[in-house]
């Protein structure tokens, strides 16, 4: 089944600006949300989706009330929700591969979700700004498409995106928003900001760096976390960007240099360091087997000792 906006189908898109001037509510609704204030959500509530992750959960998980996910300039943040089941998932899209993209999301949302449940499929589409290369655009028309051709009827209810997420700082084009959120236990979805990215930050950040697909990386009826087996092989050139400066790291490394928050520079750094201290990625995962993180009796994600 097509998308559908106000439960009318959407037509083939050839711009954003055609979709926003088609739909005005769109526009009132993206400017809305942009106006909100960021929450700082609580760390032990939060699973954490990083570049190129997935997670999906329902309101009945204990171990995880908020999914979330930040750092997006041209990349997009995708929701998810079906509002029988309230099953959810967040998805932090780059462009990679954006179709298989989709269809995971959908799959995901659908597996957790009774068949036959009074409800709909609900999407939340958030990220990109008016960069000069265009990517944002490419990639909103992309995900948009990609909802499109899925078999599920869908509902397009919040659309903040490229031009929508666009603001003009110094003369310089940014995104608005960064980072959102959602209540899986009330389906609200919110601009956030997430000072704590685990479990694994750095290890989940190499996989991403090193060309790691879209993967999900929870198991909501078990309450885990589960990350890699990640290949990667032994590279020392990329030593050569640990004494770059700053300007060269955003040039080369990033999409939108311009636009990227503060600490960018930081992390992709620590993330070489990283692969540096790591160069056989098997290591990291004895007999093949993933790294499980639980919530322990603090509310932190704590690594699962495995027999």
């Amino acid at each position: 089944m097509p998308l559908l906006i106000q439960s009318k189908e959407l037509d083939r898109l050839r711009s954003t600006a055609e979709l926003f001037e088609n739909y005005p509510h769109l526009q009132e609704n993206a400017r809305a949300f942009r106006s909100r204030p960021l929450v700082n959500v609580d760390p032990k509530c939060l699973l954490y989706v990083q570049q190129r992750e997935l997670a999906a959960t329902t309101p009945a998980d204990d171990s995880v009330s908020v999914l979330g996910s930040d750092d997006a300039t041209t990349c997009h943040v995708v929701i998810l929700r079906h509002t029988g089941s309230g099953a959810a998932c967040l998805a932090h899209c780059d462009g990679s591969s954006t179709w298989s993209e989709v269809l995971l999301v959908v799959k995901t949302v659908a597996s957790l979700s009774k068949v036959g449940k009074e409800g709909r499929f609900e999407l939340h589409l958030v990220g990109g700004f008016n960069d000069d290369a265009e990517t944002s655009r490419k990639l909103s028309l992309n995900i948009l498409a990609a909802f499109q051709k899925q078999k599920e009827e869908i509902h397009l209810e919040t659309c903040c995106v490229t031009e929508m997420n666009s603001i003009v700082e110094n003369g310089i084009q940014r995104p608005i928003i960064y980072g959102i959120g959602i209540n899986v236990k009330t389906g609200e979805v919110f601009p956030a900001s997430f000072p704590h990215k685990g479990p694994a930050e750095e290890l989940r950040s190499a996989r991403t760096f090193t060309g790691g697909k879209m993967v999900d990386i929870y198991d909501s009826s078990r309450g885990l976390v589960k990350l890699g087996p990640c290949l990667w092989s032994p590279n020392m050139d990329i030593a050569f960007w640990l004494s770059q400066d700053d300007d060269t790291i955003l040039k080369y490394l990033s999409t939108s240099p311009m636009a990227e928050p503060p600490h960018f520079v930081q992390h992709i750094k620590s993330t070489i360091r990283f692969i540096l201290a790591h160069p056989y990625s098997d290591i990291l995962f004895p007999d093949g087997q993933p790294q499980l993180y639980h919530r322990n009796q603090n509310g932190d994600w704590e690594r699962l000792v495995q027999p």
